[in-house]
């Protein structure tokens, strides 16, 4: 079955746009205008993906609203803000809420379609022989990339789906510096350098709030990161 592609948009037009271009590559697509009406509807089953826009209708920020009651609910659903809000404070403001990715409205539609295939092909990545290691463990560190589970100190962090793979593959081989174009091709993910940066800091505030001592992930300037294998244990 194709998977499903929901999109929370409160311009008709464009809504009719995207869902076009992803009918068109395959993908079953919902269109919702408002953030109650899409709730009402996720109630009933959650998508495979969501592609908000920031700005919804009478709530200038409803889109982030809609990002933290989905990311309360379903921690993992793949989430991508698409949206005619470019600065900074707005993009950081959507990763900080635990959106995988965050685009602008003059984004290709080909490059569009790039970012939501990579987020569906780290699902498809569990079958490979890559990841035939089940549960892989470093220290006080559990990724179980079966359930797409996260564990530190036996607590779990609440990691998003890009989250988690960006852990695994810097876990996977401790000390090793991985920078951000490798970590991106291990992850199964096409971001820019300043939202790989931005999931970073994130990764590092959920384990510091399990584990005020957490150190494992350390940045070596100008090169990448590393996972220091024994730290904060």
């Amino acid at each position: 079955m194709s998977r499903h592609i929901a999109i929370v948009e409160d311009e008709a037009a464009i809504r009719e746009n995207y869902a076009d271009a992803f009918r068109r590559a395959g993908y079953r697509v919902s269109m919702f205008a408002a953030r109650r009406e899409a709730l009402d509807a996720f109630d009933a089953r959650l998508p495979d993906l969501v592609v908000i826009d920031v700005s919804l209708g009478a709530e200038p920020e409803g889109g982030f609203e809609l990002c933290r009651e989905l990311r309360a609910r379903a921690p993992r659903l793949p989430l991508i803000f698409l949206t005619a809000r470019d600065s900074d404070f707005d993009a950081v403001s959507g990763l900080r809420l635990g959106a995988d990715d965050y685009l602008t409205k003059d984004i290709s539609l080909p490059h569009l379609l790039a970012r939501i295939a990579a987020l569906f092909r780290r699902l498809q990545a569990l079958t490979e022989p890559a990841d035939a290691q089940r549960v892989l463990e470093r220290g006080q560190l559990q990724l179980d990339v079966e359930r797409l589970e996260a564990r530190w100190a036996g607590q779990d962090p609440g990691l998003t789906l890009t989250e988690f793979w960006i852990v695994h593959a810097l876990a996977r081989h401790p000390g090793h510096v991985k920078n951000r174009q490798q970590l991106m091709d291990a992850a199964h993910v096409v971001l820019d350098d300043a939202t790989i940066t931005s999931h970073v800091k994130r990764i590092r505030r959920k384990f510091e709030a399990i584990d005020p001592d957490f150190g494992a992930i350390q940045t070596v300037y100008g090169l990448g990161y590393r996972w220091r294998d024994g730290a904060a244990t």
